[in-house]
């Protein structure tokens, strides 16, 4: 397999948004009504006032990836169902304390919860969204079930660790390139990983095939990661729903600003983000600093390094071909999405 960015979203992402919208919708509705409608609303089933939208809420990517896997080792997509689910209502757990913590006010063109509904009901939802995830795996009641639960345990403490590193980096300028790649591997390579490996479990894989496309999810997550990163400072926020230079602003260290840290205007930068928050008139001079650095062409080499080591996991793997390359797809897909 050959590792080359398509801009074009792979039609899989909307088969498996199908398959698992109503196990999801389902799962919300366990909730009490109040909470399941802020939940609703974060998912983009329902506006702020309750009443319903046709609109996707994201991208699916990790849910889509559980299916694929289970497939890809001879199992069926439905067999994966209650694995996309618990990995989607992970997901948005931690997107909405993600926001919270953040002080992030918009996602996807909308308010956030907390903005919306207040801090209180922001952390009450995403409590809910991750005991959720458990109880859809353990409804399953099998072995491939607890299997699951414990998968999904694990990297759920990857991504809480990566969360505590990104937060610990806050108050430092000397964070290192390795240091936050590291991050990246806990808060997003995790979870990523963890789809991939859901889907083998669900599906019978044998411990190699689960290994191999674990290892697979985890190089996606990296790359996905890297992608954002970009985004979060250079993407058009007509696309990405969030304010230009959001990450840059904020004084968040992601890749492109560690990497510019450590570049040939690394005294004068540090001194920026040792300030309040970056203002208008700051801002240009703050990009000027990351161009200068090659600090967007360093997060792409970056993002296409991990690419290539994810499609390499694919191969060698006794995976079914179809699926297989779907999975590819899906990773060349986040390399070159512009959202």
């Amino acid at each position: 397999m050959s590792g080359g960015p398509a801009a074009t979203v792979p039609d899989s992402l909307a088969r498996s948004r199908a398959l698992i919208q109503r196990v999801l919708q389902n799962a919300v509705g366990r909730l009490e009504p109040s909470l399941a409608g802020v939940i609703a609303y974060h998912l983009g089933w329902r506006d702020q006032d309750g009443n319903e939208v046709d609109k996707p809420g994201g991208k699916s990517v990790r849910p889509t990836l559980t299916l694929l896997t289970a497939e890809s080792v001879g199992g069926r997509a439905e067999d994966a169902v209650p694995g996309a689910v618990a990995l989607e209502l992970v997901h948005n757990f931690s997107l909405v304390h993600d926001d919270l913590m953040d002080g992030d006010r918009e996602r996807r063109h909308r308010p956030t919860v907390w903005a919306l509904f207040g801090s209180a009901e922001a952390i009450l939802a995403g409590d809910a969204l991750a005991a959720l995830a458990y109880a859809v795996l353990l409804d399953a009641g099998d072995e491939s079930g607890r299997t699951a639960a414990r998968e999904l345990t694990d990297a759920t403490l990857e991504m809480i660790r990566g969360q505590s590193e990104d937060m610990d980096f806050e108050s430092r300028i000397d964070v290192t390139e390795d240091e936050v790649l590291r991050m990246c591997a806990h808060k997003t390579g995790a979870l990523i990983a963890c789809a991939a490996a859901l889907g083998a479990i669900l599906g019978g894989g044998d411990d190699g095939q689960v290994a191999a496309l674990r290892a697979f999810g985890s190089h996606v997550g990296i790359a996905f990661q890297a992608v954002d990163d970009v985004l979060g400072i250079w993407g058009a926020p007509d696309v990405t729903g969030k304010p230009a230079a959001s990450d840059l602003r904020q004084h968040k260290k992601t890749l492109p600003v560690v990497h510019a840290l450590a570049g040939p205007d690394a005294g004068e930068f540090a001194g920026m983000l040792s300030e309040g928050s970056l203002s208008d008139a700051e801002l240009p001079r703050a990009l000027e600093i990351l161009e200068a650095a090659g600090s967007r062409q360093w997060c792409a080499e970056v993002a296409e390094r991990h690419l290539a080591q994810a499609l390499a996991a694919l191969d060698g793997s006794d995976l079914a071909a179809g699926p297989a390359g779907e999975l590819a797809d899906i990773a060349r897909f986040v390399v070159g999405r512009d959202f």
